[in-house]
C-alpha cells in the first residue's frame, strides 16, 4: 500500500490504514518471524500472548477521575486499554478471532460507557497517555470484519479526548506557557496525532504535527530537545531534554513519545525521525547514555518555575520499552550511529529476560503502563 505523504498544507483526509504503530507490512513480518520461531521474537510474542487473553473482561465507567485521591479509577482505563492492544495483535497475528471479538468487547465497553475524564489537572495526563492507546487497538481491530465498533469508537475518541488534547495545548489549564513539563503536552500530541488518523482527519493530524514542530509549549521538538552538544571524541549530537534537570523517569518517557509520534506519522509517509537533522535521535542517545550510568554534559535549565543547575539522577537507570523502536529506525533503517540508544535498548531487553515487555511488566501502577510496548516483537529488524 503506498505511503501517503502529508504536510500542515494537506487537506486531504485519506490516510493509509492500519497505519498508527504499525502498518500491513509490519505484520507480515511479524507473523513470519513468529510462524518460523525465529528469536527473539518469539521471546517477545510469548510475553505480548501473556498480556492477550480471551476470557478478559473490562468494567468501562463514566467518568474516569485522574487526581481526584478519593475518586482516582484511570487505572480500569490504562489496563483495558493494554489489554485490547496486546488482544488486536494476538488476533492479528494468528487470526484466532476469540481475541479479536474480546478486544472489541473492551473498545465497544469503553465506547459506549466512556463520557468525560476529570480530576485536578491530571486529568490531562489521562486524555493524552491512554487515547492513543485506546486508537492504536482500534486501528489494528478496523481489519476484523466482525467488529462494528470503529464509528463509536471514533465518536468516543473526538468527543471525550480531542477536545481536552486541544484545549490543553490551546490553554495549557490557566498556566503560563512554560509551567507544565514536555510529557503533558507530548501525550496530548500523540493521541491528537492518533485520533486523526484513525478518524481520516486531516486537519486533527496536521494540528499535532505543526504544533511538533512550532508549538508554543514545553512539548514542541526544539523545547523539549533544547540544547545541542558534540559528544566528547566524536561527531555525534547529543540533545539535552527539557526534563533533564527534573527527573530520569520524565525524561525518558518524553523520549519515547516523541518515539511513538514520529512511528505514527512515518506510517502516513511523514518522516519526523529526521526532522531538524535527526534531532529526536540527539535526545534519545543524551537520555538514554546518562541513564546507562556516563556522564553528559548539562547546562542550566530556567523557566517561570525553577532553575536546575544539574542534571537530575533521580531514577537514574530506568527502565522503559522504549529502545526498540528508536533504535530501529535510526540505527538499522537509516544506519546512523544510535549506539547509546542500542545499548540502551539491550539493556532493557537483558532485563526482561529477553524481549521487550508491554502494559504492567514495568510495575502495576500508571508509570508501567505508559507505553504500549513489546518492541522486540514489533519493531525489531534485521540487521
Amino acid at each position: 500500500m503506498s505511503k501517503l505523504p502529508l504536510s500542515e498544507n494537506d487537506s486531504r483526509a485519506t490516510f493509509v490504514h492500519p497505519g498508527l504503530l504499525h502498518a500491513a507490512a509490519d505484520f507480515t513480518r511479524i507473523t513470519s518471524k513468529v510462524n518460523a520461531g525465529a528469536e527473539p521474537w518469539l521471546t517477545g510474542w510469548n510475553k505480548l500472548i501473556a498480556h492477550a487473553d480471551a476470557s478478559y473482561t473490562a468494567a468501562p465507567v463514566a467518568t474516569v477521575f485522574r487526581g481526584d485521591g478519593t475518586s482516582e479509577n484511570y487505572p480500569n482505563l490504562y489496563r483495558h486499554a493494554a489489554a485490547a492492544y496486546a488482544l488486536s495483535i494476538r488476533w492479528k497475528v494468528t487470526g484466532n478471532t476469540s481475541y479479536a471479538t474480546t478486544a472489541g468487547a473492551i473498545l465497544d465497553g469503553w465506547s459506549n460507557t466512556l463520557k468525560e475524564i476529570n480530576g485536578t489537572s491530571d486529568r490531562f495526563l489521562a486524555s493524552g497517555l491512554y487515547g492513543y492507546q485506546l486508537a492504536n487497538a482500534a486501528e489494528i481491530l478496523r481489519g476484523y470484519n466482525g467488529w462494528t465498533g470503529l464509528s463509536a469508537t471514533v465518536s468516543m475518541l473526538n468527543t471525550v479526548f480531542y477536545p481536552m488534547n486541544h484545549d490543553f495545548h490551546v490553554n495549557h489549564n490557566g498556566a503560563k506557557i512554560d509551567h507544565y513539563w514536555a510529557n503533558w503536552d507530548l501525550c496530548n500530541l500523540i493521541t491528537m496525532q492518533a485520533i486523526g488518523i484513525l478518524s481520516d482527519n486531516a486537519t486533527m493530524y496536521n494540528e499535532a504535527v505543526t504544533y511538533f514542530k512550532s508549538g508554543a509549549g514545553n512539548g514542541a521538538i526544539h523545547k523539549a530537545i533544547w540544547k545541542l552538544y558534540t559528544e566528547t571524541g566524536s561527531t555525534k549530537p547529543l540533545g539535552q531534554s527539557q526534563e533533564a534537570g527534573r527527573d530520569q523517569g520524565h525524561t525518558t518517557l518524553n523520549i519515547a513519545m516523541l518515539g511513538v509520534l514520529a512511528q505514527q506519522a512515518l506510517n502516513q509517509g511523514n518522516d519526523l525521525f529526521e526532522y531538524s537533522d535527526n534531532l529526536i535521535l540527539a535526545g534519545s542517545e543524551y537520555a538514554l547514555k546518562y541513564n546507562l550510568g556516563y556522564d553528559v554534559p548539562y547546562t542550566t535549565y530556567t523557566n517561570s518555575d525553577v532553575t536546575q543547575t544539574v542534571i537530575s539522577n533521580s531514577s537514574r537507570g530506568t527502565i522503559r520499552p522504549m529502545g526498540e523502536l528508536l533504535y530501529a529506525h535510526y540505527g538499522v533503517l537509516k544506519g546512523l550511529n544510535a549506539s547509546w540508544t542500542e545499548r540502551y535498548r539491550d539493556f532493557v531487553v537483558n532485563n526482561g529476560s529477553g524481549a521487550e515487555g508491554g502494559g504492567g511488566d514495568y510495575g502495576p501502577n500508571s508509570g508501567g503502563y505508559d507505553q504500549l510496548g513489546f518492541g522486540t516483537l514489533l519493531y525489531r529488524l534485521d540487521a
